[in-house]
């Protein structure tokens, strides 16, 4: 009687050692490019991260800056909101000045 393939309960018929010797040998070759490729790709993450923090703080800082030394002039000059306000945008544009410019720098 002929032994049916396709069924998943037969028995394989002579099975090469040499396959699970070679799938033996791509997993390990596997993991090891699984491996390299996290140990070249970490620094990038720790890159990114770092300019990501660099541009929130650059974003937050400069308008709190300007808000605050805005606030200052204002009271001296009696001048509620105006100063406080055209220092806030006038310290948006350099933070996006900045910004953009520090992307231009790393991109180069």
């Amino acid at each position: 009687m002929a032994q049916d393939l396709t069924d998943p309960k037969s028995p394989t018929p002579g099975e090469d050692p040499a396959v699970g010797s070679l799938q033996a040998r791509l997993d390990a070759a596997r993991q090891a490019e699984e491996a390299r490729l996290a140990r070249e790709h970490a620094p990038l993450r720790d890159e990114s991260r770092a300019m990501a923090g660099q541009v929130a703080a650059t974003m937050l800082g400069y308008p709190l800056g300007g808000i605050v030394i805005g606030w200052g002039l204002d009271e001296i000059f009696g001048t509620h909101p105006w100063i406080m306000l055209v220092m806030m945008f006038a310290a948006f544009a350099g933070a996006l000045l900045q910004v953009v410019g520090s992307n231009n720098k790393r991109n180069s």
